[in-house]
């Protein structure tokens, strides 16, 4: 059996809508256009996947929450799989308002969000900007943007375990490094990122594929330059000080033991910034994407909390 084809032949439709048990479609927000894949029928959970991947991140998790009689959607970031690449507008408020205006186009009055690594950066601003849209929260591998922004400048051991964002900000390099040789640079970051379950071969090609696709690179890391560009100028102090509005819905925060990028001191912590019930919850042995590295106890622990009437603190 012939195995996936290179990232240079695959044409961007393949990779970004691969057969399932999903259906996939497209929906207009806030001035683009985004590409989901759903399942299932009920209460709107939207799943945000992080760097350097694509809403296929969550794959496992989908079925999961539609068999537990929940409507799953995963969206892609703009700029991200099949969502449409615009020039501007991977500031952190615009893209919490691509996520609550997804919510809006699915005609669903609110939604438990899910987010990943920068998903769950967004997910933390969402919740924050449009409070009456989002349900409850439910956030891996990402500490509050006011936490990632505190430990990024004063923790020497985050500042090193998160480097590549500091990278980031050479202009065109990083873009060429994360393409070439098929995006070679892709499958050393998701096994690095990962603890001792290392993501399969095949895996690991579907990511480089979708970043191979043109202008993928560079808009995946537009909102890292962001993130560190902004830190003396007036929009980000504003958007820092905005941060300061406490999320008011219970949150769920999940985080790998192991994970290399961003530690866990850096993400404990975050629960200061929330004046709901709010749960912490450490996997031991998992590294950044314990979604993928243990699906099974991923999903379990999530959809038992969103189905949970009084989540505790």
């Amino acid at each position: 059996m012939p195995g996936p084809p290179s990232a240079a032949a695959a044409s961007p439709a393949s990779v970004v809508r691969p057969d399932g048990p999903w259906t996939h479609r497209e929906v207009a927000a806030n001035g683009a256009r985004f590409h989901i894949a759903e399942m299932g029928e009920g209460p709107l959970v939207l799943l945000l996947h992080g760097f350097p991947q694509f809403w296929w991140t969550w794959r496992h998790q989908l079925p999961a929450l539609a068999e537990a009689g929940f409507r799953a959607v995963a969206m892609d970031l703009r700029g991200v799989g099949g969502s449409d690449r615009t020039p501007r507008g991977y500031d952190p408020a615009n893209l919490a308002l691509d996520i609550t205006g997804v919510i809006r186009s699915l005609g669903e009055p609110d939604a438990a969000l899910v987010g990943h690594d920068l998903g769950g950066y967004l997910a933390w601003t969402a919740a924050v900007m449009r409070p009456k849209l989002v349900r409850r929260l439910a956030v891996s591998s990402m500490p509050h943007p006011r936490r990632w922004r505190s430990a990024m400048l004063t923790d020497v051991r985050q500042s090193a375990a998160g480097s590549y964002v500091w990278g980031f900000q050479r202009p065109w390099l990083p873009e060429r490094q994360l393409v070439a040789d098929d995006a070679a640079l892709v499958g050393r970051l998701m096994r690095d990122w990962s603890g001792p379950r290392l993501p399969d071969d095949e895996a690991v090609e579907v990511y480089r594929r979708a970043m191979s696709i043109p202008s993928t690179a560079h808009c995946s890391i537009e909102p890292y330059r962001w993130m560190v560009r902004s830190m003396a100028r007036p929009d980000g102090i504003q958007f820092n000080r905005r941060m300061k509005r406490p999320v008011r819905v219970p949150t769920l925060h999940l985080h790998g033991s192991l994970d290399p990028v961003m530690r866990t001191r850096s993400a404990a912590g975050s629960g200061e910034y929330v004046e709901a019930p709010y749960r912490w919850r450490l996997f031991d042995g998992l590294g950044h994407f314990p979604h993928e590295e243990d699906p099974a106890a991923f999903s379990s622990e999530l959809v038992s909390w969103l189905k949970d009437p009084e989540p505790d603190r």
